[in-house]
């Protein structure tokens, strides 16, 4: 289910994708401080571990790879954990795996509402501004006099990296 960022190819990549971690890792503190909300050591551990996923991890994963670097903790505390750092908008839930990764569009508000697209084969997300889908799904819903419930979008399929690697 998760699919680790890449493994550097070079010190100047690794150095690159530790200052991109430390980015996202700024922006969640600032995301929880505009909530005030407290983004505790904890909520940091959890935030990293998926940060530093391509993709999405559930939260039995992130309970392993904590583990693995010698933090043991019970269940119930990553998911508080996963439910404040969704609360600050700095995680989303991918329901269709029940899993989680990063958000990295930090304008939701300036763009409106994304929709997810994963891949099948390698697991990466992305988020792409769609607020006309979610538009339209209101006027739709409006038209049968329906209220919608709909908070994401996810499409699963493959992405273009797979795509060509499949074509090799």
């Amino acid at each position: 289910m998760t699919k680790a960022m890449t493994e550097p190819a070079s010190p100047k990549e690794a150095e690159d994708t530790q200052r991109m971690l430390e980015d996202i890792v700024e922006r969640a503190k600032s995301a929880f401080e505009e909530k005030n909300l407290r983004f505790t050591q904890l909520r940091e551990q959890v935030f990293c571990e998926i940060a530093s996923i391509r993709g999405s991890i559930g939260a039995y994963d992130i309970l392993e790879k904590l583990a693995e670097k010698g933090t043991r903790l019970a269940p119930i505390s990553v998911y508080r954990s996963i439910d404040a750092l969704m609360e600050a908008g700095v995680i989303h839930r991918l329901e269709s795996k029940n899993a989680f990764f990063a958000c990295r569009r930090h304008e939701h508000g300036k763009k409106g509402r994304p929709i997810f697209m994963s891949c099948e084969q390698c697991g990466s997300v992305v988020e792409v501004p769609a607020q006309g889908i979610f538009d339209e799904v209101k006027e739709l819903a409006d038209s049968v006099d329906f209220t919608p419930k709909v908070k994401f979008i996810e499409v699963s399929g493959v992405c273009a990296s797979c795509r060509d690697k499949a074509k090799s």
